[in-house]
């Protein structure tokens, strides 16, 4: 293994948890650290981020191809979908959740879950349909 992608590996994992530690932060109510936690998702993206000139320069044999942003914008809502969903969860799942919160996260969480799950099937018919 080179050197640069055990680094690759390293900042995945602390970029991945960093952006989900910060994620929690913001959606569990309890903590009262919107702020921090925003700031904290931040920092994890950013982490994430770095990956990208480390691999490039690790590998410059690779034919890398200019930004696809039609891909980009497809991991984006798929990210939402998954926020949205998880705010659902959390919705029900922290406090004491009541009646009303039981329907409202469930329904999020359904939103959530269909954006997720239509996510691919649209983004294949437009690739195949250029």
């Amino acid at each position: 293994m080179k050197k640069e992608t055990l680094i690759e590996i390293i900042l995945g994992t602390i970029g991945g948890l960093t952006f989900a530690l910060g994620m929690c932060m913001c959606l569990i109510p309890e903590w009262n650290l919107f702020t921090a936690g925003v700031v904290i998702a931040i920092i994890g993206a950013l982490i994430l981020l770095a990956i990208i000139p480390i691999h490039k320069k690790a590998n410059p044999s690779k034919n890398h191809k200019p930004i696809n942003w039609k891909n980009v914008g497809f991991v984006v809502i798929g990210i939402i979908g998954a926020l949205v969903m998880g705010y659902g969860m959390t919705r029900i799942m922290t406090g004491n959740p009541t009646q009303i919160d039981y329907i409202i996260g469930i329904a999020v969480g359904i939103v959530g879950i269909i954006v997720c799950i239509l996510n691919y099937p649209i983004y294949k018919y437009l690739v195949d349909k250029n």
